[in-house]
C-alpha cells in the first residue's frame, strides 16, 4: 500500500507510513540477533536465563534432532505446550527446516484437539510429560506417529532442577522408554549445534494457528513465512523509540494463540528483547516474576489487567521500569486506562487483529494521541475499511458501523484444506471477516489462564 490515508497523519513521530519490509525468515531473524546480541539474555524461565548465543545452538541441536527422527520440509509438527522455553526451542527448530509449526491449545478438549491433529495432517506432537497420557491417547485416534515430551524441570536452574520431581512430584512424570517416544532434553543432547541450512522459504506456510471456533469448528490458518516476519516487523516499526537488545516483555500472553506467537515470541527475537516466561498467567505469579525481572513491556487482556489492579501489592509496585501496556481481547475500560497510567504514566495500546492477518491489524499509537475505547489506527503498510455486515462488498463512508477489513503483507494465504472458505473471506488480497468464524477476532478464551469454560 503506497497511498496516504488519513490515519497516517495521527502516527507517532517516527512510525513510517510503510515498514521497510526485509525480505528474511525468522529463522534468519534468530541467527542474525544471536549474531548482533549474543549474550544478551533471550529467555527467562523460572529464574534460568538463556542468551541468544545459548538460544541460536539449542535451535540448531534441535532441529537436527527433528531430522534424525524423520521430520522433513513440509511436515506439520504439533505443539501443545505452555510458555517455556521447549517451546520457542521447538519453534524456530520447526520453522528452520522448513517443517509446518501447528498450534494446539493446551487446555483444548481430547475430542477437539483430535479433530486438529487430523485437520492439520500433524505427524509430530510436543508435549508438556503432564500430558503424556493425552498424547498417547491422541496417537492413537491421528496420524502422529512420534511424541516428543518436556519436563518442566529441563531449563529450571540448579539444584531445582534436581530437586523438582521429589518436591512437587505431581509436576513431574517420568517417561518410560517406548518406541516413537522421546523425552525433549535427552533427544535435543544427542546432537551438536552445527549450524542448519535455513529451509524456511518466504513464500511457503510455515505455521497453522487454529481459531477459536465458536460459531462452528475451528479452520487452521495458513500463514505464510512472509506473513510472519511481515507482521513482525510491522509492529516493531510501532514502537520506534524502543531500543534493539535493551528491553524485555512480560510473555503473558500464550505463544498458542496467535498475538503471543507474533506480538510477543517473534517481536522479542526480531529486537534482540528478553521475553519473560509466564507459563501460568495467575496474577500473583505476574507480580512475583515483575519484582524480580522488572519488564519494560507489560502485555495482558483487560481481565489480566482488572486482577492487577485488584491487588494493593500491584497498586504500591516500582513499576519505573514499565515504559508501555499493550492489551488485546477487547479494549480496556476508560477507568482501568487512567487507573494504570495513574500508577505509571506510560502508553497504553490496544490491540486489534484476527489469525487471520498474523494477528496484528491496528493499535494505539505508541507515545501519540491515545483515544480510550478505540483500537487505535493500521499499522504500517496495513489498509482498512469499513464495508457493510450483510453482503460484505459495499464500502460505508466514515461515521457508519460495519465490518472491517484488512489489506496487507500480514494477510493469510489461506484456510487449510477449505479452499471454499478461503475464497469467501479473500478477495485481491482484502481480508474480510464478515463470511468467516467470527472468534478469529483477537478474543483469547479464558481457558487459557487455567479456567474452562
Amino acid at each position: 500500500m503506497s497511498v496516504e490515508r488519513n490515519w497516517h497523519r495521527s502516527y507517532a513521530t517516527g512510525v513510517p507510513q510503510e515498514a521497510d519490509i526485509e525480505k528474511i525468515t525468522m529463522p534468519e531473524v534468530l541467527t542474525r540477533t544471536a549474531g548482533r546480541f549474543p549474550n544478551a539474555t533471550a529467555l527467562v524461565f523460572m529464574g534460568k536465563k538463556i542468551t541468544y548465543r545459548e538460544l541460536e545452538a539449542l535451535v540448531n541441536r534441535f532441529a537436527i534432532a527433528l531430522t534424525a527422527i524423520g521430520v522433513k520440509a513440509g511436515d506439520k509438527v504439533s505443539m501443545l505446550l505452555p510458555n517455556m522455553p521447549q517451546f520457542v526451542i521447538a519453534n524456530y527448530a520447526v520453522l528452520r527446516i522448513g517443517a509446518v509449526a501447528v498450534m494446539n491449545n493446551p487446555l483444548s478438549t481430547e475430542e477437539e484437539l483430535t479433530r486438529q491433529l487430523n485437520d492439520s495432517d500433524s505427524a509430530v506432537l510436543i508435549t508438556l510429560d503432564l500430558r503424556l497420557p493425552l498424547a498417547l491417547a491422541l496417537k492413537k485416534k491421528t496420524g502422529i506417529r512420534s511424541i516428543i515430551a518436556c519436563h518442566i524441570t529441563d531449563y529450571l536452574p540448579f539444584p531445582g532442577n534436581k530437586l523438582f520431581p521429589y518436591i512437587q512430584p505431581a509436576l513431574y512424570r517420568k517417561i518410560e522408554p517406548e518406541p516413537g517416544i522421546y523425552e525433549f532434553l535427552a533427544l535435543l543432547e544427542k546432537n551438536p549445534d552445527t549450524q542448519v541450512e535455513n529451509g524456511a522459504r518466504w513464500e511457503e506456510v510455515g505455521a497453522l494457528l487454529y481459531t477459536e471456533g465458536t460459531t462452528g469448528p475451528s479452520k487452521g490458518v495458513m500463514l505464510t513465512h512472509a506473513n510472519i516476519s511481515c507482521n513482525t516487523q510491522q509492529f516493531r516499526a510501532w514502537l520506534p523509540d524502543m531500543k534493539d537488545g535493551k528491553e524485555s516483555i512480560l510473555a503473558v500472553f500464550p505463544f498458542f494463540h496467535s498475538v503471543g506467537w507474533t506480538g510477543v515470541q517473534h517481536l522479542s527475537i526480531l529486537a534482540g528483547w528478553t521475553d519473560i516466561l509466564v507459563p501460568h498467567p495467575e496474577p500473583q505469579a505476574i507480580i512475583e516474576i515483575m519484582k524480580k525481572h522488572r519488564p519494560t513491556l507489560l502485555p495482558g487482556m483487560p481481565a489480566v489487567f482488572k486482577s492487577l489492579l485488584a491487588r494493593e501489592e500491584f497498586r504500591k509496585m516500582n513499576l519505573s521500569s514499565v515504559r508501555g501496556f499493550l492489551s488485546v481481547g477487547a479494549p480496556l475500560p476508560v477507568k482501568m486506562i487512567n487507573k494504570l497510567k495513574a500508577l505509571k504514566d506510560s502508553p497504553v495500546i490496544n490491540i486489534y487483529g484476527l489469525a487471520e492477518i498474523g494477528p496484528m491489524g491496528t493499535a494505539t499509537p505508541w507515545s501519540g494521541p491515545e483515544k480510550p475505547g478505540s483500537v487505535g489506527l493500521p499499522l504500517p503498510g496495513t489498509d482498512l475499511r469499513i464495508v457493510d455486515a450483510e453482503t460484505g462488498t459495499r464500502v460505508l463512508p466514515a461515521g457508519e458501523a460495519g465490518e472491517i477489513c484488512f489489506k496487507g503483507p500480514q494477510v493469510m494465504k489461506g484456510y487449510y484444506k477449505k479452499p471454499e472458505e478461503s475464497k469467501a473471506v479473500l478477495e485481491e488480497g482484502w481480508f474480510s471477516p464478515a463470511t468467516s468464524d467470527l472468534s478469529t477476532r483477537m478474543a483469547i478464551s479464558p481457558s487459557w489462564t487455567g479456567r474452562r469454560t
